[in-house]
């Protein structure tokens, strides 16, 4: 099995998704954008480092492991939210000061924000993963979208443990973003879960309305 992005066959079935195309465009620019536009390249190089392995993972494998449109773009509103919060650093970023002071809260929430977005977006393109590429049971691809996203999270906090107090610590607050919460990394994991347990509810919901629909 091939999976060169270098390949004709990958090239060609790739370019033949416009839409693809154009979130790929987009984001690369933002991408960039975003690197020379940051005052921490630093953080921005670690936060980043999953982004980019992602994406060249979403690119190698799409002509055999190809998902849906929607996946897709959920993937992309997830990755342009976590890589706009590295822009800034999660601790000081301007849309989470905007609603600190909206709701009179005491830490910037931007990083609670991406978290539960981690789950809520991305639960659909592991169900769709699951159930049409794994090819596991309806009940099933219902069920480990929350529990991956819960080891997910667990297996990040473990990462952003080991890099901010063994390989970063000059630059640890920053990158860690707990802003003085002795519970953030378990409150980050809850979010994210959350996030997907509620997507799988609309997803339920939303077959079933397609069903009552049909009949």
């Amino acid at each position: 099995m091939n999976f060169s992005f270098a390949s004709s066959e990958n090239r060609k079935a790739f370019s033949e998704n416009r839409l693809l195309w154009i979130l790929l465009s987009i984001f690369s620019f933002f991408l960039t954008y975003t690197f020379f536009a940051t005052n921490n390249q630093t953080n921005w190089f670690l936060e980043n480092i999953l982004t980019v392995i992602t994406l060249a993972v979403l690119i190698i494998t799409y002509k055999n492991r190809k998902l849906s449109d929607m996946s897709y773009l959920l993937i992309f509103l997830f990755l342009c939210l976590h890589v706009y919060g590295s822009k800034y650093t999660y601790v000081e970023h301007p849309l989470g000061y905007w609603i600190q002071d909206l709701f009179h809260t005491q830490r910037n929430h931007y990083d609670r924000i991406v978290h539960f977005s981690f789950g809520f977006l991305l639960a659909y393109p592991m169900r769709e993963i699951f159930m049409n590429l794994v090819h596991l049971s309806k009940r099933m691809s219902l069920i480990l979208p929350v529990e991956v996203t819960l080891s997910l999270s667990v297996i990040y906090e473990l990462i952003e443990w080991i890099v901010a107090d063994v390989i970063f610590e000059a630059g640890s607050a920053a990158f860690v973003g707990s802003q003085g919460d002795i519970w953030d990394a378990q409150k980050d994991m809850f979010l994210a879960t959350f996030g997907a347990f509620l997507a799988i509810l609309l997803i339920i919901a939303a077959g079933k309305a397609f069903l009552k629909e049909k009949h």
